[in-house]
């Protein structure tokens, strides 16, 4: 779109004319593997629906118009993101990762691309000067959440971006925040990814992945690679996406509204020891979220006084329902020890067994507090 319009309305129209042959106002689903064309290489922009289609096209305009980026590409899941973007690099190559991520993310970095000669470090990202010294002559990628992933600390895009080494990219796990509260590429990181599943989304009914950036050069490797692996989504994914993302702002304010006044219940109750939410004045990183942040979010993890009652309090809610992932419409609860990050199990970032992790929804706040008070007993 020529106009710089704000997210709000880029959510809703960028990538997404009405279909030129019917009128059609939302992006038809082009349901086909393959294309006609009228002699051997000539074809009107699409040959074959791994290498592009005309619905992922509008998907992957619309995540780069929200990131304020050049270019996008959209995969069948973040972790394939994830993975394709790995491929940029080779053996001996090192990565700097914050020592706080998803438990995916942990397991492919260490048991699967580390077979393959990737070097990695895990460090504090909220420690610049611990980063700075993990840098060496052979790092290509700084890679980092924020808020992190379930531990909610923040790391300083703008810093971090500005004290990478020549060479070194910045790349972004967004998921947590969606661009409807920050924009990594425009506090200086070079690469932005989401899985598309969570916020994006919003209605817990796609698998996806989408990454964002402006540099030519690496979005043609990105895009090369993407065609060459084939981890890409099918078109009524990226139809659903879409159409996720039209209520993404309105979704993130009640996320945020809700997450707040349930993290301020939780932060006053004797059975919590710790609540971790970027909106609260309590937490360590208050003023850097302020800066950094439109919102605080809709994510919220708290220790409770043992694992054993970690286990049980989660298994007793009745609105917030005990499973996997986060960012839909719909509030989740889960023990991200034996979930989401099992497979982080006695490893250097394994995260605490009396956590509990809080996706907020979009229900009423006070029927969600209600429902915690009781499992809270």
């Amino acid at each position: 779109m020529e106009k710089s319009y704000r997210l709000e309305t880029l959510s809703i129209h960028a990538g997404q004319a009405p279909d030129p042959t019917t009128g059609a106002i939302m992006t038809p689903i082009y349901q086909t593997s393959t294309y006609v064309q009228s002699a051997p290489g000539e074809h009107q922009g699409y040959e074959y629906s791994r290498t592009d289609n005309p619905t992922r096209r509008a998907l992957q305009d619309l995540i780069a118009a929200l990131e304020g980026g050049r270019y996008g590409l959209a995969f069948s899941s973040g972790m394939s993101a994830i993975d394709t973007i790995l491929r940029l690099f080779n053996p001996g190559d090192h990565v700097v990762v914050g020592n706080d991520v998803y438990g995916g993310t942990y397991r492919l970095f260490e048991r699967i691309i580390a077979r393959y000669g990737l070097l990695f470090s895990w460090v504090d990202l909220t420690d610049l000067d611990a980063v700075r010294a993990a840098y060496t002559p052979q790092t290509r990628l700084l890679w980092l959440e924020t808020p992190t992933n379930p531990l909610m600390a923040l790391a300083d895009i703008a810093a971090l971006a500005a004290s990478a080494p020549e060479g070194v990219l910045v790349a972004v796990d967004n998921t947590f925040a969606s661009p409807a509260i920050q924009q990594p590429l425009m506090l200086g990181a070079d690469i932005v990814m989401h899985s598309s599943t969570k916020y994006l989304g919003g209605h817990s009914d796609a698998v996806g992945g989408l990454v964002a950036l402006n540099d030519e050069a690496v979005y043609k490797q990105l895009k090369f690679l993407q065609n060459a692996i084939g981890a890409v989504p099918g078109p009524m994914d990226c139809f659903l996406v879409m159409r996720g993302i039209k209520t993404l702002g309105v979704r993130i304010e009640r996320h945020s509204e809700n997450a707040l006044k349930i993290a301020q219940f939780l932060e006053d109750h004797p059975r919590v020891q710790q609540v971790m939410y970027p909106g609260l004045e309590s937490h360590p990183q208050y003023e850097l979220a302020r800066r950094q942040m439109k919102l605080p979010g809709g994510m919220i993890s708290m220790i409770l006084e043992s694992s054993e009652y970690a286990r049980e309090m989660v298994s007793r809610t009745k609105l917030f329902a005990l499973a996997e992932s986060l960012g839909g419409v719909e509030s989740l609860i889960e023990h991200p020890y034996s979930m989401t990050h099992a497979s982080t199990a006695n490893s250097p970032i394994a995260v605490p067994n009396a956590l509990v992790r809080l996706s907020v929804g979009i229900e009423h706040v006070d029927d969600l507090i209600d429902d915690l008070r009781v499992a809270l007993m």
